[in-house]
C-alpha cells in the first residue's frame, strides 16, 4: 500500500496532462528504473510488476544467497545470514527475490523520481503535439490571440498549445486585439529543444485554397478543382479553377451571386483582390484569361524558354499591367511564363535592355518589375504615376524619360 499511495500522488498529473493510465505506468517504470540504477548501480536484477487496473506497481530485487564472508557485490549477493531473516530455510546458491519498497528509497529519492516524472510527461506530451501538427500541416486551424509582440503574434488553441503567426506570415493589413480568433494554415512544424514549435501562416497560397474548400461546397465536394494559387498577400491572387461536370460553371460557382460566395473570403484577407479565372491546358487560352481583366489581341509562345508575347491595344495595356505591374506577375505565376506586352499598331519601340549603355540595370530590372520593358512603355505613363509605382526618384526617372525621348526624335 505504501507504493499505491506514493503513485497515487503522482497520477495527479495524469488528468492534468490527459495521459491514459497505462502510458502513465509505463513512463512511472521508465523513471524508477533510472532511481534504481541510480542507487543500485544497475536495475538488471530488478523486476517491476505493473498494475495498471489498480494504479500500482512493486519492485522486486533478485539476489543470489553466498556464504557470510563472500559478498563481493551488495546488489547482486546478499550474505546467507541475511537472507535467512526473509526465509529460514534459504541455501547458498539459491536465489533471494525481496521487495523493495518505494519510501526505503529516501525521501530525496522519491523528490527526484516526481521531478523526473514530470519531466518525462512533459517530454511524452511535446511528442505526441508534435505528432498532432505535422498532420495539420497544410490545413486550416483557428486560435485566439494570446500575446501581440514586434516580429510575431503567439497564439493559443483551446487545449493551451502556443501557435506563432511570425510578422512575415501576416496579411500587410492584419491588425488583431487580444482575445480575438484568427484563421490560418499551419505551414509547420519542428522540436526546439523538446519543445514544439508551430508555425501558422496567412499569406501562403495554400490558405486561399483552403479557404475555398471551406467556403465553397462544390470545392469542398470535388465537383470543382482549384489548380493552382498564386498571391501577393493582401494585395491581389489569381485562383484557377476546373470542373469535370459542363453542367458547373466553376467560376459562377465560386464567385456567387453579385460575388455572394467569395465576399467572405475576401473579408479574410483583408480586402485581397481575387481573380478566380477558368483552367485550361490551353496556353495561350491560359495567359489570355490570367491576363484579364485584359482583352488580349494574340499570344506568341516560346515554350523552350517559357517565354510569351502578348499583343494588347494601347488602352488595354495598363489593365495587363495592373496597379503596381501586380497583374502581369500574377498572371506569369499562374501560367509558368514569362510575359512581354507588345502594343497593337505601334510600329517602332525599342527595349529598354538596348538602352543598357546609359541606363544602369538595377534601374532598368525595376521598370521591368511593374510591366515595362520598352521605351513607348515607359513613356506612355506619367512622371507622377511612374514615381508611385517605382521605387525610384523623381529626378532619375526625369532623366530615363530625357534618354528615351531622344531616341524617338533621333
Amino acid at each position: 500500500m505504501e507504493n499505491l499511495a506514493l503513485i497515487e500522488s503522482f497520477s495527479e498529473f495524469k488528468d492534468d496532462k490527459l495521459i491514459d493510465r497505462v502510458t502513465l505506468m509505463a513512463i512511472l517504470e521508465d523513471v524508477f528504473r533510472n532511481a534504481l540504477k541510480k542507487k543500485f548501480g544497475s536495475d538488471d536484477n530488478f523486476d517491476i510488476i505493473i498494475n495498471p487496473d489498480k494504479g500500482d506497481l512493486e519492485i522486486w530485487r533478485n539476489r543470489i544467497v553466498v556464504a557470510d564472508d563472500e559478498v563481493e557485490d551488495e546488489n547482486q549477493e546478499i550474505s546467507l545470514s541475511e537472507a535467512r531473516k526473509i526465509e529460514p530455510d534459504f541455501e547458498v546458491g539459491e536465489d533471494v527475490s525481496e521487495e523493495v519498497k518505494l519510501i526505503d528509497l529516501g525521501r530525496r529519492s522519491i523528490l527526484a523520481l516526481r521531478q523526473n516524472l514530470i519531466s518525462k510527461i512533459h517530454e511524452h506530451d511535446n511528442t505526441t503535439i508534435y505528432k498532432q501538427f505535422k498532420d495539420l500541416i497544410g490545413e486550416i486551424y483557428t486560435a485566439e490571440v494570446h500575446h501581440i509582440r514586434h516580429k510575431a503574434v503567439i497564439l493559443l488553441d483551446d487545449e493551451g498549445n502556443e501557435i506563432i503567426l511570425p510578422k512575415d506570415k501576416q496579411i500587410p493589413s492584419d491588425f488583431f486585439r487580444k482575445g480575438e480568433n484568427v484563421r490560418g494554415i499551419i505551414e509547420g512544424v519542428e522540436l526546439k529543444g523538446n519543445k514544439p514549435m508551430i508555425v501558422m501562416s496567412r499569406t501562403a497560397p495554400e490558405f486561399l485554397e483552403k479557404l475555398f474548400e471551406q467556403e465553397i461546397p462544390e470545392v469542398f465536394d470535388g465537383l470543382i478543382t482549384v489548380k493552382k494559387v498564386v498571391r501577393i498577400p493582401g494585395e491581389k491572387a489569381k485562383v484557377a479553377v476546373d470542373s469535370y461536370d459542363d453542367r458547373i460553371d466553376p467560376v459562377g460557382a465560386c464567385v456567387g451571386m453579385k460575388g455572394s460566395r467569395i465576399h467572405g473570403i475576401v473579408r479574410e484577407l483583408g480586402n485581397e483582390n481575387i481573380d478566380v479565372i477558368n483552367y485550361t491546358s490551353n496556353p495561350q487560352l491560359f495567359i489570355s484569361r490570367a491576363l484579364s481583366p485584359a482583352k488580349v489581341s494574340l499570344v506568341t509562345l516560346n515554350d523552350e524558354t517559357m517565354h510569351a508575347e502578348v499583343l494588347l491595344r494601347p488602352e488595354e495595356v495598363s489593365k495587363a499591367i495592373g496597379k503596381g505591374g501586380f497583374n502581369i506577375r500574377l498572371a506569369g505565376q499562374l501560367t509558368g511564363y514569362e510575359i512581354d506586352v507588345l502594343r497593337e499598331g505601334v510600329e517602332e519601340d525599342v527595349e529598354l535592355t538596348e538602352f543598357s549603355d546609359e541606363i544602369e540595370q538595377w534601374i532598368i530590372d525595376e521598370f521591368k518589375r511593374i510591366g515595362l520593358d520598352t521605351a513607348k512603355s515607359v513613356l506612355d505613363n506619367d512622371i507622377e504615376d511612374l514615381i508611385k509605382r517605382t521605387d525610384l526618384e523623381e529626378e532619375t526617372i526625369l532623366e530615363i524619360v530625357r534618354i528615351l525621348k531622344e531616341e524617338f526624335e533621333d
